[in-house]
């Protein structure tokens, strides 16, 4: 995986965290710029964190997989881009509070970025490749690239929520669906040699 392929993983991971900003902007009556950072300290660190874990948890077990890890990738991708479609078409019953509080935070922190534990698992069995280095920094450079990406669009989600309420929230979710699939079957794709 190069830095295109890693760009568009980090775009579609940090989608889920783009629409509760949105939903947060939304819930904030007096929007103020600690707002937005809190929310993309909070969703980034946790959306850079777990990738990391699950690639930790997937080089344990990593050797035993090489010959379906193409596999593996194409599935994990496609089920949580399909979960993220099947929620951005569904109806709209998450209640968003103005909450900025530790427990609030880190309870959505969480919720937007278990997709990514498993996104960290497929970077065991398809390793990063972004400089010549070990897989394992290539992994510590990635999982910063994909927290930095979701503080990015985390604050901005803020700001759109407060400023044009929740109309792209579900344009998102879909959005960032339909990059992950993609990516899954890029990679499977690649896997076969057909591109």
């Amino acid at each position: 995986m190069g830095i295109v392929e890693l760009l568009l993983l980090a775009l579609g991971l940090s989608m889920d965290a783009f629409a509760v900003s949105v939903c947060k902007g939304l819930a904030t009556k007096r929007l103020k710029l600690k707002h937005a950072i809190i929310c993309g300290v909070w969703f980034g660190g946790f959306q850079g964190l777990m990738p990391f874990i699950g690639y930790v948890l997937g080089t344990s077990f990593a050797s035993y997989i090489t010959n379906i890890a193409p596999w593996i990738a194409f599935i994990l991708l496609s089920l949580i881009g399909a979960n993220m479609i099947k929620e951005s078409l569904g109806k709209d019953d998450e209640e968003t509070s103005e909450a900025f509080d530790l427990k609030t935070m880190f309870l959505m922190a969480v919720a937007t970025s278990i997709d990514a534990l498993a996104v960290g698992i497929t970077f065991a069995c398809v390793p990063v490749k972004l400089i010549a280095a070990s897989a394992l920094i290539n992994t510590l450079i990635a999982v910063v690239i994909i927290g930095i990406v979701t503080f990015i669009l985390s604050c901005i989600g803020v700001k759109i929520g407060n400023v044009f309420g929740s109309k792209y929230k579900s344009k998102a979710e879909f959005a960032g669906g339909a990059i992950l699939i993609l990516l899954g079957l890029k990679i499977l794709l690649e896997h076969f040699g057909i591109i």
